[in-house]
């Protein structure tokens, strides 16, 4: 049983004025009118997408359809763990489209690699779906389908940073406890929001508690597939290419002019230091947003010689879980995959007291608590020695349990939520959620940077 704030089904959306859409098509749906293009001698009609259009255009008819709503690479690349469990059934079309923002930059061309082609974001906003998948909330409330709303991290990290739009007193509430991200003229938006811990209906019911009847409990796929690749540790390993014995470094960051790569003038010396290039191996986890906000070209431009001194800089698109899970250290900020780090056997390290740009009940929080931080004065090496050494068994374990509250259910519960909302018996068979795949040689992303993606 899915955990949810109230009992039964979810709540229809609610559709703007008739007279503010396209007119009904014979199937019922509302769909984009065709336009009409003169010619020399007669009208041309010309079509839509064969997804909008429908009608005769589509060889498989009468699917329910489904539309991924895709804001920035990291929303994709969440997204995945949910439009995966539905892409293999008969029943059921998959849709994308692209929504304009600040870091949408270079998520069309992901999607063309996965073999995805993306609806025009104007097309999808005027046409009618059974269900949508977000994981951001700009212009959900254009859409005309139940929305299912999740969350694209490690609990929910960072306050409201856009203060401009607060009231006086009003409290910066972070991710998908903020009203300002649920709900739009008095409504709130979301059919079904996903949470990955019972602690946050809690919260929810202090900050925005007119979305509690759609709240439900379904965890956190980045846990679950963590968890389940760490007896794969030593395979990973091989595959990155690490001699016996020797060490693996995971430098990574977040976004924003507080993250690490914010403050990268003043990292960037001890990791080109010589005796830890020799001794270790390293790897950058830099955040999508910043190649996004800074360009691909400029941020491997400052990075440079990172590059030189034998450092990978790993592509934003590929899959970072299985170098957390390989690493020895991991050495982050306040973001996620810091958080992450606490469900593996890495030491974790933090490069500053992140009070100020965390939520005061996050994992990142927690985990400030009972991690080491790095002294700028000191060798770099030196300081990786010390914490490895200090390390106890359980030191992480109160973060890791603060990711979610249902370990190892979130495929089962968000397939059971999806179907429940199509109104479709789900496929007799386990979700689809395959393991992490085995990582590039690290040499791959040292010696040509813009290597393809790898999944």
């Amino acid at each position: 049983m899915i955990d949810r704030a109230s009992s039964p089904g979810a709540r229809l959306h609610q559709a703007r004025p008739v007279d503010t859409l396209p007119a009904p098509a014979p199937s019922g749906r509302r769909v984009c009118p065709p336009v009409r293009v003169k010619g020399n001698r007669a009208g041309l009609r010309t079509t839509g997408p064969a997804l909008i259009e429908q009608g005769h255009w589509l060889t498989v008819p009468h699917c329910k359809r489904v539309l991924v709503v895709v804001h920035t690479l990291t929303f994709g690349q969440r997204l995945k763990e949910v439009y995966c469990l539905l892409e293999r059934d008969i029943r059921v079309q998959v849709i994308f489209t692209v929504v304009p923002h600040a870091f949408s930059s270079g998520v069309s061309r992901h999607l063309e690699r996965l073999g995805i082609t993306a609806l025009d974001w104007d097309e999808a906003r005027h046409a009618e779906f059974d269900l949508a998948l977000a994981a951001g909330s700009r212009g959900l409330h254009e859409l005309h389908a139940p929305v299912v709303r999740i969350s694209h991290g490690a609990g929910h990290i960072k306050p409201l940073t856009d203060t401009s739009v607060l009231e006086p007193g009003e409290p910066r509430w972070p991710g998908m406890l903020n009203p300002r991200h649920l709900v739009h003229e008095g409504r709130v938006v979301p059919t079904a929001i996903a949470y990955a811990h019972r602690r946050d209906l809690e919260e929810l019911g202090n900050s925005c508690p007119k979305a509690l009847p759609f709240a439900h409990v379904v965890g956190d796929p980045c846990v679950d597939r963590i968890t389940a690749a760490r007896p794969h540790r030593e395979h990973f390993r091989r595959s990155l290419g690490l001699e016996p014995g020797q060490g693996l470094v995971v430098v990574n960051s977040t976004w924003g002019t507080t993250s690490s790569f914010g403050r990268l003038v003043s990292l960037l010396p001890q990791l080109l230091g010589q005796s830890l290039v020799d001794r270790y191996r390293l790897a950058l986890l830099i955040h999508p947003n910043v190649f996004a906000g800074h360009g691909d070209r400029q941020v491997r431009a400052w990075l440079a010689s990172c590059s030189e001194r034998g450092i990978a800089i790993v592509p934003p698109e590929a899959d970072w879980q299985p170098l957390l899970v390989a690493a020895d250290w991991i050495i982050g900020d306040h973001g996620s995959l810091t958080a992450y780090g606490s469900l593996t056997e890495a030491t974790l390290l933090l490069t500053q007291d992140p009070e100020r740009e965390v939520a005061p009940s996050s994992p990142a929080a927690l985990l400030a608590t009972v991690a080491p931080v790095l002294s700028p004065t000191h060798p770099l090496d030196v300081q990786l020695e010390y914490a490895a050494g200090r390390r106890r068994p359980d030191q992480y374990r109160a973060v890791a349990a603060s990711l979610s509250s249902v370990p190892g259910e979130f495929h089962r519960r968000m397939r059971s939520l999806i179907y429940r909302l199509l109104q479709l018996g789900e496929p007799a068979l386990p979700p689809d959620a395959d393991p992490l795949a085995a990582p590039p040689p690290l040499k791959r992303w040292v010696d040509s940077p813009r290597a393809e993606e790898w999944s």
